[in-house]
């Protein structure tokens, strides 16, 4: 498959037009949020395009970035969300809005199994067997084109998968339970960032 792959510096292009439904990932340093910076935002609008922003760490401005992510109109697809808009929240200072997620799509749809990484739902639905093998490397300074394509591996799927989890959701009846945990999700981030790692349900 070819994969239309831009990298831009800084912010997103003041012409970029895309689509309303986006599947959005970022890379940080670590998993840590306010040791780790965030380093990449990379997006796609699921034809086989990634556009993934090189952050400028020194004042984290990116106007048209974060007037899209902030954007109600625009649906954002992520695959463990939590991390990455943690992470945006921190940063880029503001709020994501209208987000799907494929792990918890995943973890509601797909009780038949026990992994819900990225690899595998790329490997059940779409039929790839992808390469994590750059999963821990550094995106913090020049990137290679194998570090590119990697981040692109990350959204260019995220549609389809989100659509084909979607029909499980549905035939099992468990749609609202998933729309009601996308509901949660800012506010598990914001524990998150308040440092309350724990499961606050637990006895």
């Amino acid at each position: 498959m070819n994969i239309d792959i831009k990298l831009h510096k800084n912010d997103l292009p003041d012409d970029l037009v895309l689509s309303n439904v986006l599947a959005i990932d970022g890379e940080f340093m670590g998993l840590n949020v306010k040791r780790d910076p965030l380093c990449l935002i990379q997006i796609s609008s699921g034809k086989n395009d990634a556009h993934i922003v090189q952050l400028n760490r020194s004042d984290y401005k990116a106007p048209n970035l974060v007037k899209m992510l902030a954007d109600k109109n625009i649906i954002k697809i992520f695959h463990f969300g939590r991390a990455d808009l943690a992470h945006i929240k921190y940063y880029l200072k503001t709020e994501t809005n209208n987000i799907l997620d494929t792990k918890i799509a995943s973890k509601l749809a797909r009780s038949y199994s026990d992994n819900h990484s990225l690899k595998s739902l790329i490997k059940e639905f779409i039929n790839i067997d992808i390469s994590k093998q750059f999963q821990s490397s550094d995106f913090g300074g020049e990137l290679s084109q194998a570090q590119l394509k990697y981040c692109a591996n990350d959204v260019i799927y995220l549609h389809k998968i989100h659509e084909e989890l979607n029909k499980i959701l549905e035939r099992e009846k468990r749609l609202d339970l998933y729309k009601n945990c996308l509901k949660f999700l800012k506010t598990r981030v914001d524990l998150d960032l308040a440092s309350f790692k724990d499961d606050i349900w637990s006895h």
